[in-house]
């Protein structure tokens, strides 16, 4: 599992968005990068994460941020999760897990003494120039976007 940290260069990644296009990293090369890693589409947690970046997209945007989701579910489900919240912005289906490898966020996980593999909820900001400013391990789903700003 790969340990990346602030002023790392923060690794490259190809994957389907929710149009079935394909997305890079560097397509965003001097932008600033929310990347934004979830669990699960549709999901308590996820979907008010997602709400409050969309709820407070404007604002991100103003701010120079670009905002991209990834999860391990598949394009089909992201289109869904996109179009059931009118979400204004990029999701990536990692159905391979590397993405999620890639950036040490697939973890072994935990729920009533059950152990799993799964998606650490985990959000890197990303500068203009590809390098992680910042990275957010302790994520406030109702309030992520002031964590952010």
């Amino acid at each position: 599992m790969t340990t990346l940290k602030p002023g790392d260069k923060a690794p490259d990644f190809t994957a389907e968005n929710q149009d079935g296009k394909t997305v890079k990293l560097s397509d965003f090369k001097g932008k600033k990068v929310v990347l934004y890693f979830y669990p699960k589409d549709d999901t308590s947690g996820c979907t008010a994460e997602a709400c409050n970046l969309r709820d407070n997209y404007s604002d991100l945007r103003a701010k120079g941020y670009e905002v991209v989701g990834v999860s391990i579910d598949p394009v089909k489900s992201h289109d869904k999760f996109v179009k059931k919240y009118d979400l204004p912005f990029t999701l990536l289906a990692d159905t391979e897990k590397k993405i999620v490898e890639d950036y040490g966020v697939w973890a072994e996980k935990s729920m009533y003494g059950r152990k799993y593999m799964g998606t650490v909820r985990t959000t890197f900001l990303i500068d203009e120039k590809g390098k992680i400013e910042k990275i957010i391990d302790k994520v406030d789903t109702k309030n992520h976007t002031e964590q952010i700003i």
